[in-house]
């Protein structure tokens, strides 16, 4: 016991550490405070480990320099950006944990040409007056996907969340029970409803959904009719779905709103590449569905967002 309290009399103070040329050279780039935490959180660390282990080894990392040093190590790691550059060896090209899409160089020089300053983001030249940051992609996306109105947001989940609250709060959605996803960061299409108080109505099957389906769910507190593109995963084998072209029909009879999700947000056929078929926004869009949402940082090649296009009113 008396080397361990003799270990214990030798833990230095932080004021003393403090003094040490090394994190002396630190306190123009860190605050005070940092630093002492920093020191504070490292002696208590040496003391834990004396009352549990009874010694410490080497002896010498309880000299104050070497204590200072380590503190020191630990601000200048502190002070590097925790995001950096790896490469991706996963073989998959899109990876959500990753960064997604690479930006492309033209991309780049876009962003810094106009971030590096002032911009007109929400002001018009022509006019002196304030407008609208929207206004910038709206066009944009519009003549990309052939719909009348567009909006960005954050991600595809926030966009999913914005559409479902602002077009079916209090009331209901049908939705395929095979088009339930859980995608990436726990984002289930169930859970995006209630956080949007959205009521769920489940039809069809996991593997079957017919027209029929829809047909006999539909009652006086419907308001949409939910289309979700499982992207992520497929269901094989003994398997319908209804393709949003035949849900239209449906949608217009009982004056319901059509919304599909299709998270990548494919605008070319990419087919002709060698990869699968998969469905793209113009191509949703011509087929008449409402609302469409997909994801401005995945096959887009963006940064992160969420994209809603369809109809203007």
């Amino acid at each position: 016991m008396s080397g361990q309290q003799d270990l214990l009399r030798t833990l230095p103070a932080i004021d003393r550490v403090l003094r040490e040329e090394s994190l002396r050279n630190l306190s123009q780039r860190l605050p005070q405070e940092t630093l002492s935490q920093t020191v504070q959180e490292l002696i208590t660390s040496l003391r834990q480990e004396i009352l549990e282990t009874g010694h410490i080894d080497p002896p010498e990392r309880l000299r104050p320099e070497n204590v200072a040093a380590v503190a020191a190590q630990t601000c200048r790691e502190f002070l590097q950006p925790s995001l950096r550059k790896v490469i991706n060896a996963t073989g998959t090209l899109l990876h959500t944990n990753l960064g997604r899409a690479p930006l492309s160089s033209q991309s780049l020089r876009a962003i810094n040409t106009v971030a590096a300053g002032y911009s007109n983001l929400e002001f018009e030249l022509d006019s002196g007056c304030r407008g609208e940051r929207f206004s910038h992609v709206e066009k944009l996306l519009t003549q990309l996907t052939g719909a009348e109105a567009a909006l960005v947001v954050n991600n595809n989940s926030g966009a999913v969340l914005l559409a479902l609250t602002a077009l079916g709060k209090g009331r209901e959605a049908i939705v395929s029970r095979g088009e339930l996803v859980e995608i990436g960061g726990a984002f289930r299409i169930p859970e995006v409803m209630e956080a949007g108080g959205v009521m769920l109505r489940e039809v069809g099957s996991s593997n079957r959904t017919h027209l029929h389906d829809y047909q006999q769910a539909i009652n006086d507190n419907t308001a949409i009719l939910l289309k979700v593109h499982t992207s992520n995963y497929r269901i094989v084998g003994f398997t319908k779905e209804v393709p949003a072209r035949e849900l239209l029909p449906l949608s217009r009879e009982n004056d319901l709103v059509l919304m599909e999700d299709l998270g990548s947000g494919l605008l070319l056929d990419l087919s002709g590449y060698g990869l699968e078929r998969e469905p793209t926004v113009p191509e949703v869009v011509k087929a008449g569905v409402d609302v469409i949402t997909f994801s401005g940082d995945k096959l887009l090649g963006g940064p992160q967002a969420g994209i809603i296009v369809g109809r203007a009113d």
